[in-house]
């Protein structure tokens, strides 16, 4: 019984010791991902800074786009009522004119 005093606590000092190098393992590996992780991150960054002035113009443009079909509509819109409002006048004299 002694015997299994003395070997249970070295038993255990060397698990712990193994499970310390295993954790050392473990965050030099985490600190490597991390570090391979900041450089695609800051390599993304870098590339969408870069295409910012695509579509900054390719929003220039969509809203002259806009700009240029609203007063299109507006324009026909207003061809089409007065197209319209003309005829009801026409039809509104004939009326009167057939009473």
């Amino acid at each position: 019984m002694e015997a299994l005093y003395e070997f249970l606590p070295i038993l255990i000092y060397v698990l712990v010791a193994a499970l310390l190098v295993v954790l050392i393992v473990l965050g030099i590996k985490l600190i490597d991902t991390v570090n391979k992780t900041n450089a695609v991150l800051d390599d993304i960054e870098k590339k969408s800074k870069s295409l910012d002035g695509i579509f900054s113009t390719i929003d220039g443009i969509t809203d002259a786009v806009s700009m240029v079909s609203d007063r299109l509509v507006d324009g026909i819109a207003s061809v089409v009522g007065k197209v319209l409002s003309f005829r009801k006048k026409k039809k509104k004299v004939e009326e009167d004119e057939d009473e």
